[in-house]
């Protein structure tokens, strides 16, 4: 897979389940830089979002498990991919270790190969930084969808990679965006200046 720019963004190590079995708020920190592998595309996340367990009344598993949520309280490095609005798909990652409910939300992707069939999908997108820059999008542009949901995304079609060496970045943290419970908790994190993260 090439980007077009003279790299292959994606010779490098998968995450290891090891990456995943921590607190997910640390899980989302350090998934910021990492490169998101699916469906012929190829793009370095710029914002994540941690969802907890039982505290976090923000989380899909704050009532425990139920059919819908039971990948949630499995084995870490697994795909959670819902419907919201009934219209958009979004990608989660299950952080924590097997048996504690945690995850995080990939928000957005800065695209990095396979921009022509990002495009098909995305025909909408004006610029190349809108392609993947929110959950919908970013599911859309990656050909993401539930049937994704509960694969193991340390070995399956869905994957993520350690980048490549490139230049340092910061990262911010602030309030999740769009909910209603424990929304002043900063457990959003982006890369700060990037223009593929979501307005």
């Amino acid at each position: 897979m090439s980007t077009g720019r003279g790299a292959r963004v994606y010779e490098t190590a998968v995450l290891p389940r090891e990456f995943y079995a921590r607190p997910a708020a640390e899980v989302a920190r350090d998934l910021v830089g990492k490169i998101l592998v699916h469906g012929g595309v190829a793009g370095r996340i710029v914002e994540t979002e941690a969802y907890l367990g039982a505290e976090d009344r923000a989380a899909h598993a704050w009532r425990g498990p139920t059919e819908r949520t039971r990948v949630l309280f499995g084995p870490p490095g697994h795909v959670y991919v819902f419907l919201v609005y009934g219209m958009y798909e979004c990608l989660n990652l299950v952080a924590e270790p097997d048996g504690v409910a945690g995850c995080v939300l990939i928000r957005a992707a800065e695209p990095v190969a396979g921009l022509d069939l990002m495009r098909r999908r995305r025909p909408r997108a004006v610029r190349e930084a809108d392609l993947a820059s929110g959950p919908g999008k970013l599911t859309m542009a990656f050909g993401i969808d539930r049937r994704l949901n509960g694969a193991d995304a340390t070995r399956g079609p869905l994957r993520v990679h350690w980048p490549v060496a490139g230049e340092p970045f910061d990262i911010d943290a602030t309030p999740r965006i769009g909910i209603r419970h424990c929304a002043d908790w900063p457990l959003r994190f982006l890369m700060r200046g990037n223009p593929s993260v979501s307005r």
